[in-house]
């Protein structure tokens, strides 16, 4: 398993400059595909449920007080392996064109930030982790919805 660290290297070194907002959506369903594709995380870092969409903390805290990144030096994109790579990339063909408000209101609108954070008012502070079972349920269901589509063409 990889570091989110290198994810974000990865998505950095991939993508070029981009909000903090942005790198943390891309790195939330990165761990979401992988979930689903590859059956297994991709990183280990916890995701928690805050007020604008799903948070590493562990990246918050190297990017903390910044708006916008251009690298990542405290991850190794080449760490990243062949099918973790792959995922990573669908992702970011599939959402890297979206800024990172249209990314967490996306999230906001998704199950597994939604159960996360269950009774907490909008915009107020959790810190509740967002459930692995239930990304991979959640993103595991879009893949099947997705295969059964392809098939019946």
């Amino acid at each position: 398993m990889v570091s989110v660290h290198d994810v974000a290297a990865y998505i950095l070194k991939q993508c070029g400059a981009m909000s903090t907002m942005k790198l943390q959506k891309l790195c939330y369903y990165s761990q979401g595909w992988s979930l689903a594709w590859d059956e297994k995380p991709l990183f280990g870092s916890r995701i928690e449920a805050w007020a604008n969409g799903p948070v590493v903390y562990d990246l918050y805290q190297k990017h903390r007080g910044r708006f916008t990144v251009d690298s990542w030096p405290d991850g190794n994109p080449n760490a990243i392996g062949a099918e973790e790579c792959a995922t990573i990339d669908a992702v970011l063909a599939a959402y890297g064109q979206f800024s990172g408000q249209q990314l967490s209101d996306l999230t906001h609108s998704e199950r597994p930030w939604k159960a996360a954070r269950k009774n907490v008012p909008s915009g107020a502070r959790c810190q509740v982790p967002v459930s692995l079972d239930i990304m991979q349920d959640f993103f595991g269901g879009i893949a099947a919805e997705q295969a059964a589509a392809t098939q019946s063409i």
